[in-house]
């Protein structure tokens, strides 16, 4: 596969997703217009987290849409509380799940408790309320389930394999863990952060090594009015 053919390749793994400085407020627009008509909400944080779910679900020939589950993107774990209020009787109506990462874990707790969602008092009582957390965050839980190995692979089909050895030469990230620059190298850039939770899940569907939270996320989105 030449650059030009990687190039397009990693195009495409945006395909139907906003991207640029203002793609979580767009994604957030378009996911909000769905809400009405939706049996089940998952609140995520951002548009990668969307994008992971999302592409995820599809590996499991899940059809969202026919379901009526809505992946939302709300702006960093801090609009949670917001959101919740914002959606006023709809919660009780319907069913809700969520992503969240660890460090943002009390801010989530709060919010569900705040809306009267629930009384979560333990990461125990988070699962059954629907929401899962993510050690670190997604793209460390998506690095573990891929392999060091195999991320280096899927850098260099995307012409990206090159920038990486830049990064991982730097003085602040030389002789770290090759997890670690990986996370760093995601993180560098939002286009990349969000083409590559596309690609990284993909990879994770292949070996059947989806990492646990996002499984866990779009199970309890399932609702018997949905499956029905």
């Amino acid at each position: 596969m030449d650059l030009a053919q990687r190039r397009e390749l990693a195009l495409r793994a945006l395909d139907g997703y906003e991207s640029g400085p203002d793609a979580t407020t767009r994604a957030m627009i378009s996911a909000r217009a769905k809400i009405d008509d939706a049996a089940a909400l998952v609140l995520v944080e951002g548009v990668s987290d969307q994008i992971a779910l999302e592409t995820a679900a599809t590996g499991r020939d899940r059809d969202l849409e026919a379901e009526r589950v809505v992946i939302v993107p709300i702006g960093g774990a801090h609009a949670i509380g917001r959101f919740l209020t914002e959606l006023g009787p709809r919660i009780a109506q319907v069913r809700l799940a969520g992503l969240y990462d660890v460090r943002e874990e009390e801010v989530f707790r709060r919010a569900l408790v705040a809306a009267q969602v629930g009384t979560p008092r333990t990461r125990a009582d988070m699962v059954r309320l629907g929401f899962h957390v993510c050690v670190d965050d997604l793209e460390e839980e998506l690095i573990r389930a891929v392999g060091a190995a195999e991320v280096e692979v899927l850098f260099d089909s995307q012409g990206d394999l090159g920038s990486f050895r830049s990064l991982q030469n730097q003085p602040a990230w030389r002789g770290q863990e090759p997890e670690r620059q990986m996370w760093r190298f995601l993180r560098s850039g939002a286009r990349r952060n969000l083409r590559y939770a596309r690609l990284l899940t993909e990879a994770a569907m292949g070996p059947d090594a989806l990492p646990r939270p996002i499984a866990a996320v779009l199970d309890a989105a399932r609702t018997d009015r949905s499956v029905a």
